[in-house]
């Protein structure tokens, strides 16, 4: 079963997803950082960000994983490099060619299939096209100045103040969700969370009361 965990940063995708996912006992793959990882593996190849050709040379040549937490290229262990500024950046341009996210969503369906076709996925397009079949797909929320105070709370974040995050969030939240290739948007089947005001054990609860709605009405239950 692919559990599809969809919405912007910091309504808690990240921490949901992993927790979800220990407590079903299956993998759990974060999108953000295949796309982060092509953007590494493209400005390490010195391609031009705006020249998919060059992008998705560049993504063909590498052996690109992720291991739990960790993001491997070529054998290497990269994690601590995606976070950059010029990761982030980069990973933000590419991620707007729809070429490019067409190769990097056939890297994520693979990874899932190899781990044996069950999975937690968050991301942005998992309910909507990466996986637009899971039997769960939810899409978290939050309001923006709760959104904004808890990415301000983030080590990356520590030299912003509040508002420059949150201006920097409206800017990527415009960005995602206006983009031709794979808008952020919710499915229209997804079960929509505002997590504002939850705990994250309330919307773990919640996640995995969906979970055993959906095992329970399978075919095959």
């Amino acid at each position: 079963m692919v559990i599809a965990i969809d919405g912007p940063s910091a309504v808690g995708k990240s921490t949901v997803s992993q927790r979800v996912a220990r407590a079903l006992g299956i993998p759990h793959l974060d999108t953000g950082a295949t796309y982060r990882a092509a953007a590494l593996v493209a400005h390490d190849a010195g391609a031009a960000l705006d020249d998919p050709l060059a992008v998705l040379q560049a993504i063909d040549a590498a052996s690109i994983d992720i291991a739990g937490a960790r993001v491997i290229v070529d054998g290497v262990d990269v994690t601590g490099r995606l976070r950059s500024e010029t990761v982030t950046h980069a990973a933000s341009f590419v991620a707007t060619e729809p070429a490019v996210r067409a190769r990097v969503v056939e890297l994520q369906r693979s990874w899932v299939a190899r781990h044996g076709g069950s999975a937690v996925v968050e991301g942005r397009d998992i309910g909507t096209v990466v996986f637009p079949e899971a039997p769960v797909k939810v899409f978290l929320s939050a309001r923006p100045d709760v959104r904004a105070e808890r990415r301000a709370g983030d080590a990356e974040a520590s030299t912003k103040t509040t508002a420059q995050v949150a201006a920097e969030l409206a800017e990527r939240d415009h960005r995602d969700s206006t983009r031709k290739a794979s808008p952020l948007k919710p499915a229209t089947d997804a079960e929509i969370i505002d997590t504002s005001d939850l705990t994250i054990d309330d919307v773990v609860d919640r996640v995995l009361a969906l979970v055993a709605t959906a095992g329970r009405t399978a075919p095959d239950a």
